[in-house]
């Protein structure tokens, strides 16, 4: 409470109803697109709230299930909510990092008869990429993407090529257990702010996908928001404060997946031979600003963070022997340390007129 009441105080009265007038535009234009994924997307609401706290944070998500889950059709149709280029890599066995990135050709003018090389962009560059089946292809095209993701740009014939804001990359892939796949590496999946997974609908959500797909085509999606309005909504997650508190929680939850910290858990000490990084605090803490932001919240609370815990570390623990044999996936391991870990509480907490405040 304090450190925002500081915050305040420095960001300045005008800025601050700014913000919350930015907020409220965030939180009108999630319920558009919310509404407008809706006609084509049938349930899977916490998929669609995490690809978008995905989107507003800045960062890449990849989404992983079995085939016919509507993975691809699900990026595709985010993609005509937003009035921003669009383009679907296709990942196969024997596709190349210059499919990707681009090529140099030479070209010759014909007025002068000289020859140079000439940067063609590949597919890359554009606002929204949707990398399909990304673990289809070997590691070697896989990494083409690193770059890109990380310092969003291109080096191709020893110049570096920008890529234009906003940079978006949804990937998506099946089950490392099907066959014909190749796993990311580590390094590239720690570019990957979240790995959302998709299951099965339920009976009713399939009854209603069997009777959608099955009549009339789908209706029109309305472009709810440019590539400004994103930006500037970027920008005001940013100044969404977090107060030390969250920040600590947000700590507390990775340092508790390396198992050579003293206060990681035994169970995390038995089972992880690698835990998250620094990236994944970041991701905690990003990710929470947008969860509130969206939400129509000026705060961070540290149930943005623990509903986050999955999405942003799943991807990030390397899980040993030990574990696979006694079937302890990431995601119970997550289950376990938010079990573990309790936010931080002060005296304030229980007073209901405080959380009125802060609910504002």
């Amino acid at each position: 409470m304090k450190d925002r009441l500081e915050t305040s105080t420095v960001m300045g009265a005008g800025e601050m109803v700014d913000d919350r007038e930015t907020i409220e535009q965030l939180r009108s234009a999630y319920a558009r697109i919310r509404s407008e994924l809706a006609k084509v997307i049938v349930g899977q609401h916490e998929v669609l709230e995490q690809l978008l706290i995905a989107l507003f944070a800045g960062g890449h998500c990849i989404l992983e299930g079995v085939p016919g889950l509507a993975k691809t059709l699900t990026i595709s149709t985010l993609a005509r909510c937003l009035t921003l280029s669009f383009k679907r890599i296709q990942f196969t066995p024997d596709l190349m990092p210059s499919d990707i990135t681009g090529t140099e050709v030479i070209q010759e003018d014909r007025a002068t008869g000289t020859r140079a090389f000439k940067f063609l962009r590949g597919p890359i560059f554009a606002n929204v990429i949707l990398a399909d089946e990304i673990n289809r292809t070997p590691p070697k095209t896989q990494a083409a993407l690193l770059e890109a993701m990380q310092e969003r740009q291109v080096s191709a014939g020893g110049e570096r090529h920008e890529l234009a804001p906003p940079f978006f990359i949804l990937a998506t892939q099946n089950p490392i257990e099907q066959e014909g796949t190749y796993p990311l590496p580590e390094a590239q999946q720690d570019r990957f702010l979240f790995k959302v997974f998709i299951g099965y609908p339920s009976y009713d959500d399939e009854y209603a996908v069997a009777d959608r797909t099955t009549g009339q085509a789908d209706p029109p999606i309305q472009a709810i928001l440019s590539g400004a309005d994103i930006l500037r909504f970027q920008r005001l997650v940013r100044r969404v404060p977090a107060a030390p508190d969250v920040i600590r929680h947000a700590l507390d939850l990775v340092r508790a997946t390396r198992p050579n910290e003293a206060q990681a858990p035994a169970f995390a000490k038995k089972m992880i031979t690698w835990g998250a990084g620094p990236r994944a605090v970041q991701a905690l803490i990003l990710g929470g600003k947008a969860r509130a932001a969206l939400n129509g919240r000026n705060h961070v609370s540290t149930d943005d963070i623990r509903a986050l815990a999955h999405p942003v570390l799943r991807h990030r623990l390397v899980t040993n022997f030990s574990a696979e044999a006694e079937g302890y996936t990431s995601d119970r391991m997550i289950d376990d340390l938010l079990n573990s870990i309790q936010p931080y509480s002060t005296p304030l907490d229980g007073d209901e007129r405080i959380r009125k405040v802060l609910s504002t």
